[in-house]
C-alpha cells in the first residue's frame, strides 16, 4: 500500500490548486483523476480561453445557504494572488468586460501553469484511476482504486458538481459526503439557458440568434447584460446569471430598453411629433424581426396621437418590465455550474475541513458556494483549494 500525506480526488481547478498548495508546504501529495487527462473543464471554459478570475471578486458575487461562508477563503487567497501567479508564468491575458480576465492564447496556458507548479512541488498525478472505496481508519484514510490501494493522512474532495455530466462521474463528491453523514443543500443547474413553452417557441423561433442588451430581474437579483434568443428559449449572460436565482413556475422581469424610460419618452414624442408611427420608434431600438413581432402580437402600429396616454403607459410597462415565465432550464447538460452541494454548516470556513471528520476536506464546486458568471467560480476554486492546501 502506497502512503501519502495528502490525496486529492479530482484534477480540476480546485483539486490541482489544493495539491500545489499542499506540495509547497512539503507535503507528499497524490492527485487521483478518473479521466484520461487533467483540467478538462478548464480547457473548455471561456470559449477555450479560460475566464480564470474576475478583478471585482467580492463575497456578494456568490450564492450559498450561508452567504458569509465564502468570505474567509476569498480573503485568504484573492484574485490578485492568482493574477500574480499568472503573471509570473508570463501568460498573456486581457480584460474582456466587467473585470473578466481571459487568456490571450488558450485555456491550455492555465492547465500548463498548474502542471508546472505540480511538477515543481513533486505532486504526483494519476489519471484513469477511479475510486472504488474510501474508508476512514484510526489515524488515516484508506483509498482503494481501480488500479491500486493508498493510505493518506488527509483527503481533499474536489470532484466538481453535476454540471456537464458527460465529464462524470456524476455527483461522486456528494456520495462521499453522504457516506460520512454530512448534510447537503439541494442541487440544481445554475448559469444555464431557459427553455420556454411551445407557444413561446412558435412565436419567437424566428428570432433565434438575435441578441440585445437587457436587465433581467427577480426579487433577489438583477443583471444588466446581453440576452440571446435561441431555438429553445433564451440564453446570453443576463439569462445565465438570473437562472441561478430563478424558481420553478416563477416569472423573470426583462427590461428590454434599460437605458430608456419608455413611457416618458413616448409621451414626450407624442407631444412633439404626434404623427410618428410606433413602429418607426421601435425600429430605432430593435431589429426588424423583433419589431415585426411586437407590432403583430404586442402592440397595434398606429400614430402616437392615436394612442391614449394610458395606452402608452401599457406599452412602456411592456418594454421596461416584460414578463417571461420559463418552462424549465436546459439542465445540467449545458449548465456552467451546480447550485447547492455539501452544506457549509458541515465545513470550517477557515480550513474547508469537515467539522465532524478530521482530515476530510471539500473544495470547489462540490461545496454549496456558487459564483456568478465571469470568472468567479474559478476564483472560488483557487481560494478554497488554497485554504485546504494550507491546512492539510
Amino acid at each position: 500500500m502506497k502512503s501519502f500525506d495528502v490525496i486529492v480526488i479530482g484534477a480540476g481547478a480546485a483539486g490541482l490548486f489544493s495539491a500545489i498548495t499542499a506540495g509547497q508546504r512539503g507535503k507528499k501529495v497524490l492527485v487521483l483523476e478518473h479521466a484520461k487527462k487533467v483540467g478538462r473543464k478548464i480547457l473548455m471554459s471561456g470559449g477555450g480561453r479560460c475566464n480564470f478570475t474576475n478583478t471585482y471578486t467580492e463575497p456578494s458575487n456568490f450564492l450559498s445557504a450561508n452567504p458569509h461562508f465564502c468570505k474567509s477563503a476569498l480573503s485568504q487567497y484573492t484574485q490578485w494572488d492568482f493574477i500574480d501567479l499568472v503573471s509570473r508564468h508570463s501568460i498573456p491575458y486581457h480584460e474582456k468586460t466587467l473585470g473578466q480576465l481571459f487568456c490571450d492564447n488558450s485555456s491550455k496556458d492555465i492547465v500548463a501553469l498548474l502542471l508546472k507548479e505540480c511538477e515543481k512541488y513533486a505532486v504526483a498525478i494519476q489519471c484513469r484511476e477511479s475510486i472504488l472505496e474510501l474508508e476512514q481508519l484510526a489515524n488515516c484514510f484508506s483509498i482503494k482504486t481501480s488500479v491500486s490501494q493508498y493510505q493518506s493522512g488527509a483527503v481533499i474532495v474536489a470532484t466538481g458538481g453535476l454540471s456537464i455530466p458527460s465529464m462524470g462521474p456524476h455527483g461522486f463528491g456528494y456520495k462521499i459526503a453522504k457516506q460520512f453523514n454530512l448534510s447537503q443543500e439541494p442541487c440544481s443547474a445554475a448559469l444555464v439557458p431557459f427553455v420556454m413553452d411551445a407557444d413561446w417557441k412558435k412565436l419567437y423561433t424566428d428570432l433565434s440568434g438575435n441578441s440585445l442588451p437587457i436587465i433581467a430581474e427577480t426579487d433577489e437579483a438583477s443583471f444588466d447584460e446581453a440576452m440571446l434568443f435561441t431555438h429553445k428559449g433564451l440564453s446570453g449572460p443576463a439569462i445565465l446569471q438570473i437562472s441561478s436565482y430563478w424558481k420553478k413556475n416563477s416569472n423573470v422581469s426583462i427590461n428590454l430598453l434599460p437605458k430608456h424610460r419608455v413611457t416618458e419618452e413616448l409621451l414626450e414624442l407624442k407631444q412633439k411629433k404626434p404623427d410618428v408611427f410606433l413602429k418607426s420608434w421601435l425600429a430605432e431600438h430593435f431589429t426588424k424581426r423583433l419589431v415585426n413581432i411586437m407590432c403583430e402580437h404586442w402592440f397595434r402600429n398606429r400614430r402616437l396621437n392615436e394612442f391614449s396616454d394610458r395606452d402608452i403607459e401599457v406599452i412602456g410597462d411592456h418594454l421596461n418590465r416584460f414578463q417571461i415565465k420559463p418552462e424549465t432550464t436546459e439542465g445540467y447538460k449545458t449548465a456552467e455550474v451546480t447550485l447547492g452541494g455539501v452544506s457549509t454548516n458541515e465545513l470550517s470556513s477557515k480550513t474547508m475541513m469537515a467539522n465532524s471528520v478530521p482530515g476530510l476536506y471539500f473544495v470547489g464546486e462540490v461545496v454549496d458556494v456558487t459564483g456568478h458568471l465571469g470568472g468567479y467560480n474559478f476564483q472560488w476554486a483557487w481560494s478554497s483549494g488554497w485554504v485546504a492546501g494550507q491546512n492539510v
